[in-house]
């Protein structure tokens, strides 16, 4: 398969690339399940509530078994009792899925070669700014008429890493920090020819 590279004299060049990576067939479902694998994974599941073994206190019996005329009780912290525990309390859990690495990257393969298919990726040569400043890479996706963009650099430029953090719809990352969901999230993907490469060879 062939792509076109922005140069950085304005003009294009092609380079071949793997079909493996950039020519799969788009599979829904894959990449539904592996959204899915991958938003469960991110979530924290650190919620939870005191049962009545886990409020402190109410180890003595409030008063005794028999002759009160009161319903027996052992501790205070039972749930019926105010400041006592909460009934089938809930429990921190994890709430990851299991996902094979092969579908996680034949999922990205699928993304990506969607990507290209719809014109929404754009290879460059080089994407650095000399200067760490909003205004320099504002500059630069203005060249191509953007503003907003995944760019995925390889290895990251830290120039171009503090540039991005005051535009919100602008994400920088390298190969390892590439994920489905900002994939599909941005409306242009920009990739350096050094992340390409990289790319080509984990999903080959």
């Amino acid at each position: 398969m062939e792509l076109a590279v922005a140069t950085s004299e304005g003009k294009e060049r092609i380079i071949e690339v793997s079909d493996s990576a950039f020519g799969r067939e788009y599979n829904r479902d894959l990449v539904h399940q592996t959204v899915v694998a991958y938003l469960a994974g991110r979530r924290q599941g650190t919620s939870a509530q005191k049962n009545r073994s886990s409020v402190s206190g109410g180890g003595r019996k409030p008063f005794r078994q028999k002759g009160t005329g009161r319903a027996r009780a052992g501790t205070t912290r039972s749930p019926l009792w105010r400041s006592g525990g909460v009934t089938f309390a809930g429990q921190s859990r994890s709430f990851s899925k299991k996902l094979n690495r092969k579908m996680y990257r034949a999922a990205l393969s699928s993304i990506l070669s969607e990507l290209a298919r719809q014109d929404r990726l754009l290879v460059v040569d080089n994407f650095d700014v000399e200067t760490p400043r909003t205004k320099a890479l504002l500059g630069k996706l203005a060249e191509f008429r953007l503003l907003d963009a995944l760019i995925i650099s390889e290895p990251l430029d830290k120039n171009l890493y503090l540039s991005s953090r005051n535009l919100k719809g602008v994400v920088v990352c390298n190969v390892a920090g590439v994920n489905p969901v900002n994939l599909i999230n941005s409306p242009k993907t920009i990739m350096t020819v050094p992340a390409l490469k990289k790319i080509e060879e984990v999903l080959s």
